[in-house]
């Protein structure tokens, strides 16, 4: 490998730029780029296809496992060519079989799914290196571009799906109409369970054809990258510069050394004569013949520092007591010996856990102060800081007063339930059995606070009963309301024997003379 006959500019550049570098070289190859790749891939497909005709999508994904072992053949054509050695299509079929060998089945397994698997594949191939070289070499290559790398193979997959799906539905626009009406989605659907599998096998077809077009740029590129790297690591292209550098001083050489001959030949000395030894120092008068001599120079100088703006004098008038006054500016300068003392302990280790548990208690008083602070004004956050709102308070729901046309206000009950029942049991039985409903609903809706609507049914107002878990009131709740519906809708009037049990049970649930 020869730089010099590189058929590019050498030259560090950015990633992207390094990849548009490879997609010219693609450019610049691409006939030979892409019939080899067809060559070498469109075989490859047709086998897996006649092989596998019953599962199309097996053959494409085997089809599409097999990049790597294709990818190698349009490296070495790249390779070849940027040093100005590009091979025939015959000379790099012939060299294909040869380039698989090298860590083929790594390349397959555990790293196909490498994103930065063109910027890398040089390493094995071109390098050939393996093991730990190879890891050394990747570790110093992939320090950088490596990004770019995988950003390439990340948009590589976009484009190979984006030109696949447009070369579908470009078949799809070429139809000839008539066959396009022909068609129903029934008969479509029956041909698919049938035996459609060309249809399928021809739309992988088009995968095929869509990495004849890409996969030279995308090897391209990643050579590029790689190159670019080796440029920055190895300074390729400041070898350039000494190796034209070295070829322009080379008819120089000659005169150069005849010139050096002709120096080295004895003569006249031509060196300058050796300075006496009385040389004059810094401070020697010199200047002594002129009408401003050194001496004269330097006072002057001297004068014009001794006044404004160069130096201001002041005299200052006032009365000091001798050395007493520096005396006390010492004792000024120096702390207090309680101070010292005190700030020497404080240095000690006893200290530290002192000062620790106070920075533990600040710590904690601080966050006791944020977490009162949240939880005093946590409706006013909930309002300005959460999307959410404040939720509504319920307001009790009103009590009824009606129930299945009956008065359950408390206001219109007798004080003794129980006793009043009993007067109007003899003469009014039908009032006195209304009294004990209406008192129980009343105590249900006051007393336990079961949810009551005008719309419930006598039903539905016992399954509430039943989920306070009381079994004498469920058990007395039931029989009532029995015989509430019977006398209210059946007409059947209670015997006299019911009136003392009701009453009773009444007075056992809510106490003697309990009023609603």
């Amino acid at each position: 490998m020869r730089l010099s006959d590189a058929s590019v500019t050498i030259r560090p550049r950015n990633p992207w730029e390094a990849m548009d570098l490879g997609i010219l070289l693609s450019q610049r190859h691409r006939r030979l780029l892409m019939t080899s790749w067809a060559i070498v891939s469109l075989p490859v497909f047709a086998l897996l296809s006649l092989l596998l005709w019953q599962s199309p999508s097996l053959a494409v994904l085997l089809f599409w496992w097999l990049k790597p072992a294709f990818e190698r053949l349009p490296l070495f054509i790249l390779s070849k060519a940027l040093f100005g050695e590009t091979p025939s299509l015959a000379e790099a079929l012939r060299q294909w079989p040869r380039l698989l060998k090298p860590q083929l089945l790594a390349s397959l397994t555990w790293r196909r799914f490498s994103m930065s698997r063109s910027f890398v594949m040089p390493v094995v191939q071109l390098e050939g290196l393996s093991g730990d070289a190879r890891q050394q070499r990747l570790a110093v290559l992939l320090q950088r571009n490596a990004g770019a790398a995988r950003w390439l193979t990340l948009i590589g997959m976009h484009l190979e799906g984006a030109l696949w799906i447009g070369l579908m539905v470009l078949f799809y626009l070429l139809l000839p109409q008539q066959i396009e009406l022909d068609w129903s989605w029934q008969s479509l659907v029956i041909a698919a369970q049938q035996d459609w599998f060309w249809l399928e096998h021809l739309t992988n077809a088009f995968y095929a054809l869509v990495l004849v077009i890409w996969e030279p740029i995308y090897v391209a590129c990643g050579f590029s990258l790689y190159l670019n790297r080796r440029t920055e690591l190895e300074a390729w292209d400041i070898e350039l510069v000494f190796r034209r550098l070295r070829q322009r001083l080379a008819g120089v050489t000659a005169l150069l050394l005849v010139t050096g001959l002709m120096l080295a030949m004895p003569g006249a000395s031509i060196w300058a004569a050796t300075p006496s030894s009385s040389v004059a120092g810094p401070e020697a008068p010199r200047l002594l013949q002129q009408p401003l001599t050194s001496k004269a120079s330097k006072d002057s100088i001297q004068g014009i520092l001794e006044k404004p703006p160069f130096k201001n004098q002041e005299s200052v008038t006032r009365y000091r007591f001798g050395e007493e006054q520096a005396q006390k500016k010492d004792a000024k300068d120096k702390p207090p010996g309680w101070l010292k003392s005190l700030l020497e302990n404080l240095d000690n280790n006893s200290f530290g856990s002192l000062a620790k548990g106070l920075e533990i208690l600040l710590w904690a008083l601080l966050l006791g102060a944020l977490g009162w602070l949240i939880w005093r004004y946590r409706d006013w956050l909930r309002a300005f800081v959460s999307r959410r709102p404040l939720p509504r308070k319920k307001r009790p729901a009103a009590i009824p007063q009606q129930l299945f046309g009956l008065d359950v206000s408390s206001e219109t009950l007798p004080a003794d339930v129980a006793a009043r029942a009993e007067e109007l049991w003899s003469s009014q039985p039908r009032e006195a059995l209304g009294l004990l409903y209406r008192a129980l609903l009343s105590r249900l809706l006051e007393d336990f606070h079961l949810p009551l609507s005008v719309a419930d049914t006598e039903g539905q107002v016992l399954e509430r009963i039943k989920a306070l878990q009381q079994p004498p009131l469920e058990a007395f709740s039931r029989e009532l309301t029995e015989h509430w519906q019977n006398m209210a809708y059946g007409h059947r009037i209670p015997g006299a024997d019911l009136q003392p049990q009701l009453c009773d049970a009444w007075r056992s649930l809510f106490g003697p003379g309990a009023p609603a």
